[in-house]
C-alpha cells in the first residue's frame, strides 16, 4: 500500500495490460491514469505532474524511448520516475539509454511492478 497516494500515469497501446495495471495499482491505493497514445506529453500539466509514469517501449505512433528522452530534457518533467515496459529483447540497455529510471520486462510479476513503484512513491 502506497505511503499517501500518488498519481500514476501509465501508457502503453494494449488495452489489456492498461486495464490489468490499473486495477492491481488502484487496489494498491493508487490514482491511475490511463493513456493508450504517446501524444499524453504534449498535455502533461506542469502543476499537476504524476508521481510516476508507466511507459511502453513500442508504442503505435511514437516510441517510448524518444517520449522518456523529450521528458528528461524537459525542466518540468525531468524529476518524474519513469519505469519502462517491454517485451523486446535486449530492451533493458535501450531502456536505461533514453534516461529511464527503471525496467520490467514483460510479462512481469504484479509484485515485482508494485516493488518499482512503491520504491519512486515513498517518501
Amino acid at each position: 500500500m502506497a505511503a499517501e497516494k500518488k498519481n500514476i500515469l501509465v501508457v502503453d497501446d494494449d488495452l489489456d495490460i492498461l486495464e490489468a495495471i490499473s486495477l492491481m495499482l488502484e487496489d494498491a491505493g493508487y490514482s491511475v491514469v490511463t493513456v493508450s497514445k504517446g501524444d499524453f506529453i504534449d498535455h502533461l500539466d506542469a502543476n499537476d505532474p504524476p508521481g510516476v509514469i508507466i511507459l511502453d517501449m513500442l508504442l503505435s505512433g511514437i516510441d517510448g524511448r524518444d517520449i522518456a528522452r523529450q521528458l528528461k530534457a524537459q525542466q518540468d518533467t525531468k524529476h518524474i520516475p519513469i519505469i519502462m515496459l517491454s517485451a523486446h529483447p535486449k530492451a533493458e540497455q535501450e531502456a536505461q539509454r533514453s534516461g529511464v529510471d527503471d525496467f520490467l520486462s514483460k510479462p512481469f510479476e504484479m509484485d515485482e511492478l508494485l516493488e518499482k513503484v512503491a520504491r519512486f512513491t515513498t517518501p
